[in-house]
């Protein structure tokens, strides 16, 4: 079958060796440039052939249909309107875009691309900013909940999430050291500012809820995965709730229910959310406890950038994604 060009900005960091590895395997791209600035020059292996990282000015944008960009969050805007000026398509991994980041007058009309809740506002865009990692678990956990109008109105969701190290990027950080991450577990941004609420609030809003989030990440002595326990008041009991998000998801390939509450090992290296929900025993008002696991590499990052940029390029949205 034809190829479809395709570049990588940013290509030496986590998610960026990931969308090389996807695009290389994927049996509708061809990978014709990635860059990485600080590793400019230097060749490395991307699946079965090797590749040469280019400075990101000497990338020849209008040479890609389109560009994945994985550059710094606030570095990566520029590039992503350069790709646009080339004539690319282009889907930012940065925050530059999201929902509740940036400028609301570019922002607006750019499509905070969470495949299975904005679709048809992908299908036909030029640009879309893919969500952050913890929000793409949360929100897909949450949306049925939202839309449904089963959250009782005002209340508190609590959430806690634990990712693995490489949800904090590739840059050396002295915290993030074997020895420092091994045999521990701990939480930050614990005071409710973590950089990602912003764009969870920002969608749970134009979803139609009316709920506080109360998030606090933690970090794992892992390499990457993300388990979120997220616990809902409702404004009625529910006596199956599993088929809240079944009945929402049903067609969804990405999206699995499952009885069991999840695991990272179930979804590692797999473009998929696994939910589960059960009732929450000994307390007085009707509470909900939702687990969701996603690895934050793929359905996270990379995994879910493809899958947008498969319905952008009107492939079949499932091609060259791990299911």
């Amino acid at each position: 079958m034809h190829k479809i060009p395709i570049g990588v900005l940013g290509a030496s960091g986590y998610a960026g060796r990931e969308l090389c590895l996807l695009a290389e395997r994927h049996p509708g791209m061809d990978l014709v440039f990635a860059t990485a600035y600080g590793q400019r020059g230097q060749s490395v292996r991307v699946g079965g052939r090797d590749m040469t990282f280019l400075a990101t000015e000497d990338a020849r944008l209008e040479d890609a249909e389109l560009v994945f960009s994985a550059l710094p969050h606030g570095t990566s805007g520029e590039w992503v309107m350069r790709a646009q000026s080339a004539g690319s398509m282009v889907v930012d991994l940065s925050a530059d875009f999201r929902s509740g980041n940036g400028d609301p007058s570019q922002t607006s009309s750019i499509p905070y691309g969470l495949t299975e809740l904005m679709r048809d506002r992908v299908r036909t865009a030029r640009v879309v900013a893919n969500p952050g990692c913890y929000p793409t678990a949360i929100l897909l956990a949450l949306a049925p909940l939202i839309t449904g109008g089963l959250i009782e109105p005002g209340s508190a969701v609590t959430i806690a999430a634990a990712s693995g190290v490489t949800g904090a990027g590739h840059s050396p950080r002295p915290d993030l050291l074997f020895a420092e991450v091994s045999e521990d577990f701990r939480a930050y941004a614990v005071n409710n500012d973590h950089r990602h609420l912003a764009e969870m609030n920002a969608v749970v809003k134009d979803l139609g809820g009316d709920a506080d989030l109360i998030f606090t990440p933690h970090l794992l002595p892992v390499a990457r995965g993300i388990l979120a326990t997220i616990v809902v008041r409702l404004r009625q009991p529910l006596n199956d709730p599993l088929s809240v998000w079944s009945s929402a998801y049903a067609a969804e390939p990405f999206i699995e229910v499952a009885s069991a509450t999840p695991s990272i090992r179930d979804v590692v290296r797999r473009n998929v959310v696994r939910i589960s929900a059960t009732v929450a025993a000994n307390v007085r008002q009707p509470t909900l406890i939702v687990t969701a696991a996603i690895d934050n590499l793929m359905k996270g990052a990379a995994g879910q950038a493809v899958q947008n940029a498969n319905v952008m390029l009107g492939l079949d949205e499932t091609m060259g994604l791990p299911a």
